[in-house]
């Protein structure tokens, strides 16, 4: 049994040294991506047991990227193989910045393999087999035919008594937030545990009012059993504030961590890394107040690591939340 099953793309992602420009010569960094991939790689070092479902070329950089998720404890064995010859591994550029600079991102995945991935691919013993399924808007705002895979294994592991996890994950890059709304509005009720940020609540969906407010006025109107909002502050690309709020809806309860103070080194792929520590908290702790500290901590963590993927494991985790409530501890773990 799968603790956690995720669909999505998995991409290659290749970035210049440091803060170095992509426009300058000089040796790019190849690293496995993908939203989904970090979820389930990122609880997959928590100690869930985690596997992938995807479409990928049959050829020597997807058996890198592969690799990579199996080193990080990913269970690869539902990715379907692409055969054709018009498979294609999604790539995208990553340059870090320092302020003023922003960091940027340039996506060349179009008409990679996932997009036709159809839902009789996956094998149907997945359906028996999971416990939480979890995808995300960027799976979704690919459009065509994933998208049609990704609804109709949504509703299937609903209807088979899986959790659904799905993350509302907004990239203007890929669609407008209108276009989102309309999709995900009518797969709201096979959805269990929400990830959105306050952002989308109202300017995607056109909610008013506290956090608060409105992630409890969403649970009460979509029979979500849980609802996670992280909350981001980039005083510069080097400094941020990170803490989440998670809201359980059957006891009526709010938890919320304390901010974190992080000096980041690679910030992508930390709100997959919270996603993935909020369903640790859930599915291997039980409780909201787990899935917040852990969510919170796996996300400060993950600014810290470059690539997409964070490198931790379970004592490494607890360490950090533990010394976060400390007042007084060591500058250096010996």
């Amino acid at each position: 049994m799968y603790d956690l099953l995720v669909l999505g793309e998995v991409m290659m992602r290749l970035s210049p040294d440091g803060k170095d420009r992509l426009q300058s010569p000089g040796l790019l960094r190849r690293d496995a991506a993908g939203a989904e991939l970090n979820v389930a790689a990122g609880a997959a070092q928590l100690g869930l047991s985690t596997g992938l479902c995807t479409k990928l070329p049959d050829h020597a950089l997807t058996r890198f990227v592969l690799e990579k998720a199996r080193s990080m404890g990913v269970d690869t064995r539902p990715v379907i193989y692409d055969r054709t010859p018009q498979a294609r591994l999604g790539t995208y550029y990553y340059e870090g910045a320092s302020a003023p600079r922003k960091p940027s991102v340039v996506y060349d995945r179009a008409h990679s393999s996932i997009h036709s991935l159809r839902p009789e691919e996956l094998p149907e013993e997945l359906l028996s087999s999971t416990r939480l399924f979890h995808t995300s808007g960027i799976t979704l705002a690919l459009g065509g035919q994933i998208r049609e895979t990704a609804i109709d294994w949504m509703r299937k592991l609903h209807r088979a008594g899986a959790l659904v996890s799905f993350d509302i994950n907004y990239r203007a890059a890929l669609w407008s937030d209108q276009e989102e709304r309309a999709v995900v509005e009518p797969l709201l009720p096979w959805i269990d545990v929400l990830f959105i940020s306050e952002e989308s609540f109202r300017k995607m969906f056109g909610q008013t009012g506290s956090l608060r407010e409105m992630m409890k006025r969403f649970a009460e109107t979509y029979a979500l059993r849980y609802v996670a909002s992280s909350e981001r502050q980039a005083d510069s690309p080097s400094h941020h504030r990170f803490t989440c709020t998670v809201y359980d809806a059957k006891a009526d309860s709010f938890f919320r961590e304390t901010p974190y103070e992080i000096d980041v080194v690679d910030r992508v792929g930390s709100g997959d890394a919270f996603v993935a520590g909020t369903l640790f908290g859930l599915l291997a702790k039980r409780s909201a107040k787990a899935a917040c500290a852990y969510g919170a901590a796996m996300a400060a963590l993950k600014c810290t690591i470059p690539g997409d993927l964070t490198v931790t494991c379970l004592s490494e985790l607890e360490r950090i939340i533990q010394n976060h409530h400390t007042l007084e501890q060591s500058e250096l773990d010996r």
